[in-house]
């Protein structure tokens, strides 16, 4: 009799226990469901101010790229290989290279820029100068780049994608000092110079060769990369990094910095 008492007690406390857990699971389950809907996804199409773009885009972990462009959202969608994934790695090779020879400069890929109030792009790919040694732009406490870095790269389907568009306003209004464009089924690339408020297109020398006004040794050979040669792009970049103009560079940024920890700013 005994045993029996026993197991209709321990029937009842396990019938207990289980409810129990289902009304918590089901209290989480709605606050968790209250939550997502309560903050409205990120959509192409949006017209969101900076503050509730960042917003929304903290609480969508899962979400690898969008923009705020002219106010409006851009959300980018999955990337293919030869459209994207390969040039972005061959010009990240060549930026690299670049940046490995010169103290001073910064690199970075895919990284979120507070341009201004409208926009906040993720470009492909941004050199700058750090801010120590004389650049217009500042890393964020919270570990953003505000501010315009002097180089940015996209890469982009055609000369019908928004890169050559609002973004490029945006950018240029901004003052990125040099612009490039890949547009790789167009199988074209576009180097954009920022003067007196006006981009202006550079032209490639008698060799297919452009080299960057701000970033003295940055040398692209053009027609190499476009034809997807990167040992002669990389073959470029290094005759550019051996040149005077490379060294005078670096001595300039040297002078810079040392002129910013001799005259250290007053705090506010």
């Amino acid at each position: 009799m005994a045993e029996e008492i026993h197991k209709v007690c321990d029937r009842f406390c396990i019938s207990y226990l289980c409810r129990e857990n289902l009304k918590k699971m089901t209290k989480t389950m709605t606050a968790t469901q209250r939550t997502e809907y309560s903050v409205p996804i990120l959509e192409s199409g949006d017209r969101l101010t900076r503050h509730e773009f960042e917003r929304r885009y903290q609480l969508m972990p899962h979400l690898k790229k969008a923009e705020l462009i002219e106010g409006v959202v851009y959300v980018a969608s999955p990337l293919r290989y030869s459209r994207h994934g390969q040039p972005h790695s061959e010009i990240m090779t060549w930026l690299g290279v670049y940046r490995a020879a010169t103290p001073g400069v910064g690199l970075a890929d895919n990284t979120t820029v507070r341009l201004d109030l409208d926009n906040e792009p993720q470009p492909d790919a941004l050199l700058r100068i750090e801010t120590d040694f004389g650049g217009q732009s500042r890393i964020s406490v919270d570990d953003y780049v505000e501010g315009a870095p002097e180089l940015i790269v996209e890469i982009a389907s055609s000369s019908a994608s928004y890169d050559l568009h609002d973004k490029l306003k945006a950018y240029r209004r901004n003052s990125v000092q040099e612009y490039i464009v890949w547009r790789v089924i167009d199988r074209q690339l576009d180097w954009f110079d920022l003067q007196a408020g006006e981009y202006i297109p550079f032209q490639p020398d008698e060799s297919g060769v452009i080299c960057s006004r701000i970033f003295p040794g940055l040398h692209l050979h053009v027609p190499a990369l476009l034809a997807g040669d990167l040992a002669r792009v990389l073959a470029e970049v290094q005759r550019g990094i051996a040149t005077e103009a490379h060294q005078a560079f670096l001595e300039r940024l040297a002078q810079q910095r040392s002129r910013d920890f001799s005259h250290p700013k007053s705090s506010e």
